[in-house]
């Protein structure tokens, strides 16, 4: 269903032009059609010889003015209070950045600010070592074990994260 808020208001507001409107005209007719003097008294105020239509339609302008000023007066309350509210909210985002910022920092959590998060680079799992036999030594005569050999491979693997864990060689005897 459609919102119909907005056509209300118009028609309201139409209504009451028509309604002031009305109320102009027949004020107009009132002051012409009665013209003979009034004396008017209350207590000790007399006036005297005052036409007719005056005492009709300068009460009624009164009240208009008067709930114009108010409306007027009103509205600017309004108005005060919402730009005051408006400062209370931005003084409000001000302070939750900066507790925010605060905590993050408090709790080492990367800044929030940033639009695009850093990509951490991927460490690659440390692998253990292969077993190598005891006693097992380089063909060619070193006391190097093989041991030591098969853990520079697997340094040499960590290196590089995107290759396959290198496997230690197998070493061939000499003259085979």
């Amino acid at each position: 269903m459609p919102d119909l808020s907005h056509l209300w208001q118009r028609f309201v507001l139409a209504t009451a032009l028509l309604f002031g409107l009305a109320l102009g005209v027949a004020a107009t007719v009132f002051g012409y059609s009665n013209t003979a003097p009034v004396n008017i008294g209350f207590s000790v105020f007399h006036l005297r010889g005052i036409p007719l239509w005056t005492v009709a339609i300068v009460p009624l302008v009164l009240v208009l003015a008067a709930g114009t000023v108010y409306h007027w007066w009103n509205s600017l309350h309004h108005f005060t209070e919402h730009m005051r509210h408006r400062k209370r909210v931005r003084e409000l985002e001000t302070e939750l950045a900066s507790v925010k910022a605060r905590l993050d920092s408090v709790l080492e959590m990367p800044d929030q600010s940033a639009t695009k998060p850093a990509v951490a680079p991927k460490v690659p799992e440390e692998q253990p070592a292969p077993a190598i036999p005891e006693g097992a030594t380089a063909s060619n005569g070193d006391d190097r074990s093989l041991e030591a050999e098969a853990e520079t491979e697997v340094v040499a693997a960590a290196a590089d994260s995107s290759a396959e864990p290198v496997k230690p060689r197998a070493e061939t005897q000499p003259g085979a």
